[in-house]
């Protein structure tokens, strides 16, 4: 290979293409648009003589050769990156202010473990919670005050984006709700009355966007801008609440409640962080970041049972 004539800018291609395992996921988590990840994919298929990623079903896979060039393919882009990293972030003496845009749900379950690990390392940087909009309203002025989102698989312009935790989503209900476990069975399910979440930037529950493609139509008495709101009010009435569950987890003693598993289950969440691609190589965004993905690996392996 002639490194004269090798665009470098495709080994970040490649390194997507090989985490994401999808041409439309690589090309968001690049900032790229899909024809282009599309073409830097063929290109590397003719550098490699290997067709990288193949089409199973619906899915795509990684071939063999792909496989192996994973964990040797980060660890030199990480090098590479080391070479432009300037004098590491001071944190015992740094007063940075960070600024980070989030959903309540994240707030609860993310912040207070990171909090420690900022207090424990850093205790003069200052963390200023920002509520959550969608990229829709999400525009340029606002996006350069921000140094990292929490938020599910939506696109933010100039953003990249890491997989921090995932969950599924449960019903709440106050303990001793009349329906209680019956809420498992459709016709239950159908005739209770639910409490809505619509964050800022969406048109409606995610929830209900998922259940009108099965057919279904919650009946709805109450809609709430979050799901520490949501939660509060199943808690206190016999509305319920479907919502993530490890949000459930964390405030099913506190506020009285428990879980029961809705009639349709609809999969995984992954949860996000983003960070600007303009500070890829700040040494402060590195180690925030870190702390983040760290906190979310304590989430993902916690023992708890969740209810």
């Amino acid at each position: 290979m002639n490194l004269n004539s090798l665009d470098l800018n495709l080994l970040t291609a490649l390194d997507a293409l090989l985490r994401e395992a999808n041409v439309s996921r690589a090309a968001m988590r690049i900032g790229l648009s899909q024809p282009a990840a599309s073409h830097a994919l063929q290109r590397l298929r003719d550098i490699f003589g290997d067709p990288l990623l193949v089409r199973t079903g619906a899915r795509m896979e990684l071939t063999p050769r792909a496989q192996a060039l994973r964990a040797p393919l980060a660890q030199a882009l990480d090098q590479v990156r080391g070479l432009f990293v300037p004098d590491d972030f001071d944190a015992a003496r740094s007063e940075r202010p960070f600024r980070l845009m989030m959903p309540d749900l994240a707030v609860e379950l993310l912040m207070p473990p990171l909090m420690e690990k900022v207090t424990r390392a850093a205790p003069n940087v200052r963390i200023d919670i920002v509520p959550w909009r969608g990229p829709a309203i999400f525009h340029a002025e606002f996006a350069r005050t921000i140094d990292l989102v929490i938020s599910i698989g939506n696109a933010f312009k100039g953003f990249h984006r890491q997989l921090l935790y995932t969950d599924s989503d449960a019903l709440a209900v106050r303990r001793g709700h009349p329906m209680g476990a019956k809420l498992k069975r459709r016709e239950a399910f159908l005739a209770a009355r639910h409490v809505g979440v619509i964050i800022r930037g969406n048109a409606e529950d995610l929830i209900d966007t998922w259940l009108l493609t099965k057919g279904i139509e919650r009946h709805i008495s109450l809609v709430v801008s979050g799901y520490l709101e949501a939660l509060h009010v199943a808690a206190r009435t016999d509305l319920v609440a479907f919502v993530p569950r490890r949000l459930i987890a964390a405030l099913s003693k506190q506020l009285g409640l428990v879980a029961v598993a809705p009639p349709l289950d609809p999969g995984i969440d992954e949860q996000f962080m983003f960070y600007p691609t303009r500070a890829q190589m700040d040494p402060g965004s590195i180690w925030l970041r870190r702390l983040m993905l760290e906190t979310g690996r304590e989430l993902e392996q916690a023992k708890r049972k969740l209810p």
